[in-house]
């Protein structure tokens, strides 16, 4: 082949390669993002607003736990200081006994200073005044050295809870922090959405709820009508209602925000029964009811992990501070997945008997026809 042939042969190759060789990245256009669906938003947005809730909770145990380290910091110190007070009294009268002593002292041993007496009575009644010095010696002595002891236990243990506290109020500052960033995301999904996609995302959840309430109530799980409720019950009631249309602020008890467990909480403490201040503490430590035995003022608590809770009112409604930027309000009893209900007070109204007033065991729940609260949504 001559040159000129094979040069118009490699001249030929180079331009195919170059016709055929894919375009650049940057040329080839890229898809159109698709739109997000309502579903997805309000999936979305449920699951930021529950893990906001999450934090929240999480933040009002390390407060409470802090509350109590607090008061056990300020009784320790008040014992503290009341121990080395008396140690500084015992101290002074040991000093006082070991002067008496060394200004009393002699060689001569009271057996001899007895046979050499010319009055031997008045040596016998001085040597039970010197026996009954003696033994209030030991007992200052003893009540010296129990009262050194005492107060170095004290300081250990005001030292020991002191770092407790410490420690529970970075945990607290750190919970504060992750409060407010799953906040912070809440308000750039909302602050990315339009109008429309706004009154659709409402809408939308809304429609959902009254679907959960419909599949709830035909399902039989709550009673027909509604059980009465005692006078604490209503009591805490009528502070809740006295609530309504207040702000939800995340870790406040009130008296002019309150979050979801704060305004239980507080609602009962007015009642005068106090309970557990977080949801979660609420589900753990409160008699658990089934649905079906509802009565105004008990708790209904939500969601898997206990981050939610609401007062039924009755009617199948409940009074509840639901999340942030909202107020509280009356709403339907399965306006979130539910996880079961509780007692606060366990007397049953005067002339109204029920069975399951009591703590739920194993054996009292074997007999119910009730599903459970997990299963009603």
């Amino acid at each position: 082949m001559s040159g000129r042939v094979l040069s118009l042969v490699c001249t030929a190759a180079v331009a195919v390669g170059t016709v055929l060789a894919p375009l650049p990245a940057a040329a080839v256009p890229e898809p159109e993002p698709r739109e997000r669906s309502v579903a997805d938003l309000v999936t979305d947005l449920q699951g930021l607003y529950r893990e906001a809730e999450e934090a929240t909770e999480a933040y009002n145990a390390t407060e409470e736990k802090l509350k109590e380290k607090r008061a056990e910091v300020t009784r320790l110190d008040t014992q503290l200081s009341k121990a080395r007070l008396s140690l500084h009294d015992g101290r002074g009268a040991a000093g006082r006994l070991a002067r008496q002593q060394y200004q009393n002292s002699t060689d001569i041993s009271p057996y001899v200073r007895l046979l050499l007496a010319r009055d031997p009575q008045h040596a016998l009644d001085q040597g039970h005044v010197i026996g009954q010095l003696a033994r209030e010696r030991a007992v200052t002595v003893g009540r010296l050295t129990g009262t050194e002891h005492r107060a170095g236990e004290l300081a250990r243990r005001a030292r020991k809870a002191l770092d407790d506290q410490l420690t529970l109020a970075a945990r607290q500052k750190r919970e504060r922090d992750g409060v407010r960033a799953k906040l912070t995301d809440v308000e750039e999904l909302l602050a990315s959405l339009t109008a429309e996609q706004l009154t659709r995302l409402a809408e939308f959840e809304e429609k959902g709820v009254e679907k959960a309430q419909e599949e709830l109530t035909t399902s039989g799980a709550l009673a027909q009508e509604d059980h009465k409720p005692t006078p604490k019950g209503e009591t805490a009631l009528r502070y809740a209602r006295r609530q309504l249309g207040k702000p939800y602020e995340w870790g406040a008890e009130g008296p002019r925000t309150y979050d979801c467990s704060g305004l239980t909480s507080e609602a009962w403490a007015h009642a005068g029964t106090p309970i557990p201040r977080t949801s979660q503490e609420q589900w753990a430590r409160l008699p658990r009811i089934p649905l079906k035995n509802l009565r105004p003022g008990d708790l209904v608590i939500y969601f898997p992990k206990a981050t939610h809770v609401a007062m039924y009112v009755g009617r199948g409604k409940v009074i509840e501070a639901p999340r942030t930027g909202e107020r509280i309000k009356i709403s339907p009893i399965a306006a979130h997945p539910l996880l079961g209900a509780v007692r606060p007070d366990r007397r049953a109204p005067k002339g109204h008997g029920e069975r399951h007033d009591r703590p739920q065991t194993a054996r009292t729940r074997k007999g119910d026809d009730q599903p459970p609260a997990t299963e009603a949504r």
